[in-house]
């Protein structure tokens, strides 16, 4: 099977969907393949900050120009996914009053908005920083849904055209006569475990042009192709909290450092990160002490942290790149710009381009760039218009409408469903149907699932990144059942598939909680386990079973973990079909196996 495109671009992250969207708007056809869902690599694994530039002010000018830059921009094209949270860069008594001060004079050279507070008026700000803090200065810094923003970049190129194939890697980049001219992919839905896009199978899609948009897996894919590109991966850890500890991003104000700053998002505060290394954007330590990490250097910022509960940590890879030959070797020194790398120019090697490096609040400016460079080789005369043209969702779109009358949902409800839709909110919500609320933690209701399904198919982990559905305090506990019920009612979907779908919401659910299970998330986690392994049966396990299991009697299975962070089953207790998180990561007793977290 073979099909042909004039712009064949890899990566389903913010900047290969930014790509797509912006070859689409300008009339090119192209076709995305991504190796899992949207968002699955870097941009899925971020904190959440828009960045006003303030954290590159003194290190990388360039850099935060340009965020302060694009956070105007996205202010406007994606008003449904950013919060306008602003940030404060919190001095503490150990930290040096030049630094702070080349801070300031750097945001200010910068063109970022920046005020000195007092500690008294940075309090009024945040109540919860701490007693012993000096002085902060204002910038405005925000907060982003990237999965939001990202699903929106996507549907929009879609609209204009454009062919977005998720679970489908790239398994060979097509080279004849020493040209790119496409890739082969294998397409892992269709008829089976997810139900949405191409049927599975092996398909060779021919381009004109090749865009390289896959980040910290840009090596690979240049490996494929016979060339090298030296991206330099570099992991860090964040840490999810169970409340909304501030309500504006803090940054402590000092020179690079591992565990600096938290940020709210949605109901939650986010803790990060470090920077470390890695040769393996996919095969790499994911270590508790990192998680520890964040809760003591953070509790010197928001001392409430320390008491606080901890719901999943995750961990993301940056890509960064340095040019050849430049030699740094602390990661936290490289550059946090972009480069465009045109293989024909750098390796002749004619029809594809890689893009490198750079930021999540700079993707559409990188995303410009290399679209006019594909559109200059093809001979595309058309402007970029993605800085002036509202994403879908954002068109005409204030989180102050009261949806509660109209719609007859509670108040808190309603506004968080308008959050998340913004302009789509008419279509989505007026279904002349009961609307019930399926996800307490995200306040989700059903017809947000519904439509999310409508996009999705029978894929959870797709539905959640749609609508924050199982990514509450329960993690999924309370509503993944709901989730996948919402499957089967409208007879789509068999129950085998409904089940493969439950089961892989939970494995992917329970990854990032294996570095929480202490104190009050570790008596949450045995609730979900015993909610779903032993009143839902989610486990499968026989009566026999039940008999071994009351008289203790447990297999080897439960000392063991795979790699994806989903452990073994254990004897007289069989796993169903993909692993059940809950019940294999967690034993009776209430304490985890082994094996490694994984992210959202």
């Amino acid at each position: 099977m073979s099909e042909r495109t004039e712009v064949l671009v890899i990566g389903g992250g913010s900047t290969g969907c930014g790509v797509a969207r912006d070859l689409a708007t300008r009339g090119v056809d192209v076709t995305l393949v991504e190796q899992g869902n949207l968002t699955h690599g870097t941009t899925g694994r971020m904190h959440g900050l828009l960045h006003s530039g303030g954290r590159y002010a003194v290190s990388d000018q360039a850099s935060a120009r340009e965020c302060i830059e694009e956070n105007r921009v996205l202010r406007d094209i994606a008003s449904h996914c950013v919060e306008l949270t602003g940030g404060l860069f919190v001095k503490r008594p150990e930290d040096t009053e030049e630094y702070f001060q080349e801070k300031l004079e750097g945001c200010r050279e910068c063109g970022i908005p920046a005020e000195v507070l007092t500690a008294e008026e940075a309090r009024e700000v945040e109540p919860f920083l701490a007693g012993d803090i000096d002085k902060a200065i204002r910038v405005p810094d925000g907060a982003v849904d990237p999965f939001r923003l990202c699903v929106a970049n996507a549907a929009d190129a879609e609209a204009h055209g454009a062919r977005i194939e998720t679970h489908s890697p790239v398994t060979d980049v097509l080279v004849e006569d020493g040209e790119v001219v496409g890739v082969e992919v294998t397409h892992e839905s269709g008829a089976g475990e997810r139900v949405h896009g191409r049927e599975g199978g092996t398909e060779e899609i021919y381009a004109d042009h090749v865009v390289n948009a896959t980040g910290a897996w840009a090596g690979r894919i240049g490996d494929m192709a016979g060339v090298d590109v030296e991206v330099r991966p570099s992991k860090g850890v964040m840490t999810v909290m169970n409340v909304r500890e501030v309500d504006t991003v803090i940054n402590r104000c000092k020179p690079k450092g591992d565990a600096d700053i938290v940020v709210p998002h949605e109901t939650t505060c986010i803790l990060g990160t470090t920077d470390e290394e890695v040769d393996d954007p996919e095969d790499y330590p994911e270590e508790a002490w990192e998680v520890d990490l964040m809760i003591e250097e953070l509790s010197k910022l928001v001392p409430i942290l320390d008491g606080a509960r901890t719901i999943r940590s995750y961990w993301g890879v940056r890509p960064l790149y340095e040019p050849p030959g430049t030699g740094t070797e602390d990661p936290t020194d490289i550059t946090r710009d972009f480069f465009l790398l045109d293989h024909d120019e750098r390796d002749d090697l004619p029809g594809m381009t890689s893009i490198v490096g750079g930021k999540f609040t700079t993707y559409r400016l990188m995303a410009e760039q290399i679209t006019d460079h594909v559109c200059d080789l093809l001979g595309v005369d058309a402007a970029c218009t993605t800085a002036e043209e509202p994403l879908p969702g954002s068109e005409d779109f204030s989180v102050l409408r009261d949806y509660m009358d109209e719609f007859g949902l509670r108040s808190p409800i309603g506004r968080r469903s308008v959050q998340r839709l913004g302009s789509r909110a008419d279509e989505v919500l007026q279904t002349g149907e009961a609307n019930p609320v399926v996800c307490q933690c995200e306040a989700v209701t059903r017809a947000e699932l519904r439509d999310a399904i409508g996009q999705s198919g029978s894929d959870l982990n797709a539905v959640r990144l749609r609508t924050r559905a199982s990514m509450g305090n329960c993690q999924g506990g309370l509503c993944a059942h709901r989730m996948a019920n919402e499957l089967h009612a409208g007879g789509e979907f068999d129950r085998a598939t409904v089940d493969a779908a439950l089961d892989e919401l939970w494995q992917e659910r329970w990854k990032g909680q294996r570095h929480a299970l202490w104190g009050e998330q570790l008596s949450q986690a045995m609730l979900n386990h015993l909610l779903h392994a032993t009143t839902f049966n989610r486990d499968g396990a026989a009566p026999d079973d039940f008999a071994a299991f009351d008289a203790g009697e447990r297999g080897e299975g439960t000392d063991g973990a795979d790699s994806d962070g989903a452990g073994g089953a254990t004897e007289g207790t069989a796993a169903a079909d993909g692993g059940v998180p809950a019940t294999d990561g967690v034993a009776p007793d209430g304490t985890a196996d082994g094996g490694d977290a994984g992210g959202d």
